[in-house]
C-alpha cells in the first residue's frame, strides 16, 4: 500500500529538526570519531573504527531518506470548513458498543512513531472515521471482525502558517 505524502505542520518540523540534528550535530561527531579511531593504526581489527563507520552509514542513509521525503510531503494546515467532521489532522473521541472511549489524531505515516495517540490516515480507522460528523457511526473491519464506533468528539489544532 503507498504511503500518502500529506503531514501536519508539527510533523513536518520534527522531521526537519530530525535532519538539521542528524546533519549537523550527528554526522559531524561521527566523522571525528571515525577519523580518529582511522589515525590509530590497523583498521581491520579496530572496533571504534567499525562501530563508527557503520554508524555514519545509518546516519547517511537517515539523511538522504529525509531528504527525499520532506521534498514529496505536503503539509496541510486546518481549515475552517473542517469543523464538524474529520478530517486530516482532526483529534477524534470514538467510543464502542461497550462503552470504551479512545482518543487519537490522524496524522500522515511519517508521524506515528513516536506517539501512541495518532492513527495514520492510511489505517483503516482513520479510513473510516473520514468525512464522518458527530454523532456519526462507522465500522471498522479488523482480524477479530467488525467493531462499530461513535463519534463523540472532533477538534483541531489551528496552526499558523508561516509568511
Amino acid at each position: 500500500m503507498p504511503r500518502t505524502n500529506l503531514i501536519t505542520r508539527n510533523g513536518y518540523a520534527k522531521l526537519q529538526a530530525e535532519l538539521d540534528h542528524l546533519w549537523r550535530v550527528e554526522r559531524r561527531e561521527t566523522t571525528e570519531k571515525v577519523a580518529w579511531a582511522a589515525s590509530l593504526g590497523d583498521r581491520s581489527e579496530n572496533a571504534d573504527y567499525k562501530y563508527n563507520k557503520q554508524k555514519l552509514r545509518q546516519i547517511d542513509r537517515r539523511i538522504r531518506f529525509l531528504r527525499k521525503r520532506l521534498e514529496v510531503l505536503k503539509i496541510v494546515d486546518y481549515a475552517p470548513a473542517q469543523d464538524g467532521k474529520v478530517f486530516f489532522g482532526a483529534t477524534v473521541t470514538v467510543e464502542n458498543e461497550d462503552g470504551d472511549e479512545k482518543r487519537f489524531s490522524i496524522v500522515g505515516p511519517d508521524e506515528i512513531y513516536d506517539d501512541k495517540s495518532v492513527v495514520s490516515i492510511d489505517a483503516p480507522m482513520a479510513r473510516a472515521a473520514l468525512g464522518k460528523g458527530i454523532d456519526d457511526e462507522f465500522a471498522v473491519r479488523t482480524p477479530t471482525g467488525q467493531h462499530f464506533w461513535l463519534i463523540t468528539a472532533i477538534t483541531y489544532e489551528r496552526t499558523r502558517t508561516a509568511k
